[in-house]
């Protein structure tokens, strides 16, 4: 293998498709893990990442983070779309039946979560609710995103009810349940940061109940969602940075929990440098770190990345941790955008006024909270039941130039 001409990703990437052709790999069959791909086919990290971020892209196989890669659900129809032979082997139970037990753990999953006769009396009130799931309110980007869900549902006939995780799975299934044990007619969710998907949410698809995902999507795994393309995002920020002339640009997360969003966006990042034949640099990929917002550590590994000036330019997958390292330049006497360049995911201001000082990547966080509450209502109202199908809204992120980035400084 190593000895043919075709880049060795593309060979990993023919490898698994050939697989998927022949009927040896099936609908949400796990495929074997970057360590194993890397023996097996005695290839680098990179070669493997690369060859898989494809296949995801082009709709061959779905990424849990904590959890591996698997085949696509509804390959078949990805296959047709391309005229090629379709599998004729049946699928099998999503996550090696993940999926259908989550079903079960209220003894019977969401459908069978009805209130008791003594809560008859809520429940005619609770129908009229639409619960919305978030992990955090904390900065702006999930205040517009409220924003956006609210001017769509106080025209409605139904009313909000906010329920918080503070990031935790078990409050995100805790909170799933209680909704729909109160008669809620619908949610939204925003899934929290985790190793694995909450398999709750999982459960409500199997059982047909009206339910959004906002900013986060399960790979694979055909739901109702409202987001921003990821990877065009992480393009779009390294080819601005790239423009002014850097060439060290850091992209870095605040928690090591891996979530598809912060995925997403990093392979975009990668796939720009890709295009530019860059050398892709794992030491300025920076997510293995938690960001304890309430002072300045330094000690913290970020802290003195940022002192060594190991990078000229900052992308944050979030408006908060730009904010961060900002506080951190200053503290060391770096200035922004002289000696340091900042992009934020999201705008880390109220947007008050018309430009705020952060360059970001705008999600249209309002655009994005109206699609996912209009998406549950045109549920409500639907009334084919054996062809109910999935409605996505992706939105294009937009670069949005400002004062915390400038030409590299020669």
């Amino acid at each position: 293998m190593q000895n043919e001409r075709k880049p060795l990703y593309m060979q990993i990437q023919q490898h698994f498709k050939d697989s998927i052709l022949r009927g040896e790999l099936k609908e949400n069959d796990k495929i074997p893990s970057e360590k194993e791909l890397m023996e097996q086919f005695d290839v680098s990290r990179i070669t493997v990442a690369n060859a898989l971020m494809q296949l995801a892209k082009d709709g061959w196989i779905y990424r849990i983070p904590g959890r591996g890669s698997f085949v696509s659900e509804g390959i078949g129809e990805l296959l047709r779309h391309q005229g090629l032979p379709s599998p004729e082997s049946p699928s099998r139970t999503p996550l090696d039946g993940s999926a259908a037990h989550g079903a079960g753990a209220y003894g019977g999953g969401p459908g069978d979560l009805l209130p008791a006769a003594g809560e008859a009396a809520l429940q005619s009130e609770a129908r009229k609710t639409i619960g919305l799931v978030m992990p955090m309110l904390v900065d702006y980007f999930a205040i517009r995103l409220l924003q956006g869900i609210n001017n769509v549902i106080e025209n409605s006939p139904y009313r909000l009810q906010i329920v918080l995780t503070n990031n935790s799975i078990e409050r995100e299934k805790e909170a799933i349940g209680d909704l729909i044990r109160k008669g809620a007619a619908g949610l939204i969710i925003f899934p929290c940061d985790a190793e694995t998907y909450n398999e709750e949410i999982l459960s409500l698809k199997l059982r047909g109940f009206p339910f959004v995902l906002i900013d986060r999507y399960l790979p694979g795994v055909a739901t109702n969602v409202a987001r921003s393309d990821g990877l065009i995002g992480g393009q779009l920020a390294v080819d601005y940075l790239w423009g002014l002339g850097h060439r060290d640009i850091a992209i870095c997360s605040d928690s090591p929990l891996p979530t598809i969003t912060v995925e997403d966006r990093i392979n975009g990042y990668m796939e720009a440098l890709k295009q530019k034949e860059a050398m892709i640099n794992p030491a300025l990929i920076l997510t293995d770190f938690n960001v304890d917002y309430s002072g300045i550590d330094k000690k913290h590994p970020l802290y003195r990345f940022i002192k060594n000036q190991i990078a000229t330019a900052y992308i944050t997958l979030n408006g908060r941790l730009g904010l961060h390292i900002y506080s951190i330049c200053k503290e060391l006497g770096l200035k922004v955008p002289e000696d340091v360049s900042i992009l934020t995911f999201d705008d880390p201001s109220p947007g008050l006024h018309e430009w705020g000082y952060f360059s970001h990547i705008s999600q249209s966080e309002i655009e994005m909270g109206e699609a996912a509450a209009n998406i549950l209502l045109q549920l409500f109202e639907s009334t084919d039941i054996k062809e109910p199908g999935y409605t996505k809204v992706i939105l294009q992120p937009k670069l949005i130039e400002s004062q915390s980035t400038g030409p590299l400084r020669k």
